[in-house]
């Protein structure tokens, strides 16, 4: 067992932590406080304190605020390459379908997308920049196909940019009770893009 075994206030003493649990409450707590102050300004001893335990105890399950970082973004990293894998020719048939699921992900890592955004330069520590370019660009690609003129890519790019700003920044409640608009209001936007030019558009 590791971690903290204070007594419960009750007379009774506290379980202590497995190992288990200990390595998701500093995930949580790290992504809390990233969150809130941002990765540059959160140290390790802070996030050992906000659990009460040892910074040893930290170091036991994460070498460095780096390899917790990595930690936190392997999960978003795991979820996109799923979603992509699955996708297939004829996901450009249900594009609100894609939205959707890509609005989904988001509202899910939406606490780690807002702390990386918090620090742009965690973004890059992590290879996340490059990643989240990939997503996108396979996602346009889904979207609105390889060769896509401007105006197409422009929907592409507000549709989904859309939808990752409506994650990060509405109460995670929030985003999922509007998501039938939030894909909606997406999907216009995706449409518009391919749709018959206006004089201007080009």
């Amino acid at each position: 067992m590791i971690g903290a075994t204070d007594d419960a206030g009750d007379g009774s003493a506290a379980v202590p932590r497995t190992s288990g649990d200990t390595r998701a409450e500093i995930q949580e707590a790290a992504l809390d406080l990233f969150g809130r102050q941002g990765y540059e300004k959160t140290s390790l001893r802070e996030i050992a304190e906000r659990l009460d335990i040892t910074k040893a105890a930290l170091y036991y399950h994460f070498r460095s605020k780096e390899d917790l970082l990595r930690a936190l973004a392997e999960p978003l990293r795991r979820d996109m390459e799923e979603f992509l894998a699955g996708l297939d020719a004829s996901a450009r048939n249900a594009p609100d379908e894609v939205l959707g699921s890509y609005f989904d992900i988001c509202v899910r890592h939406a606490a780690l997308l807002l702390a990386l955004l918090r620090d742009l330069s965690s973004l890059t520590r992590v290879g996340l920049v490059e990643d989240v370019m990939g997503w996108r660009r396979r996602l346009d690609a889904v979207l609105v196909g390889e060769d896509a003129d401007m105006p197409a890519r422009m929907g592409a790019i507000i549709a989904l940019g859309g939808l990752q700003d409506l994650a990060v920044f509405l109460a995670p409640e929030q985003a999922r009770a509007h998501r039938g608009r939030a894909v909606a209001v997406a999907l216009a936007a995706l449409l518009e893009g391919a749709g018959p030019r206006t004089p201007g558009m080009d």
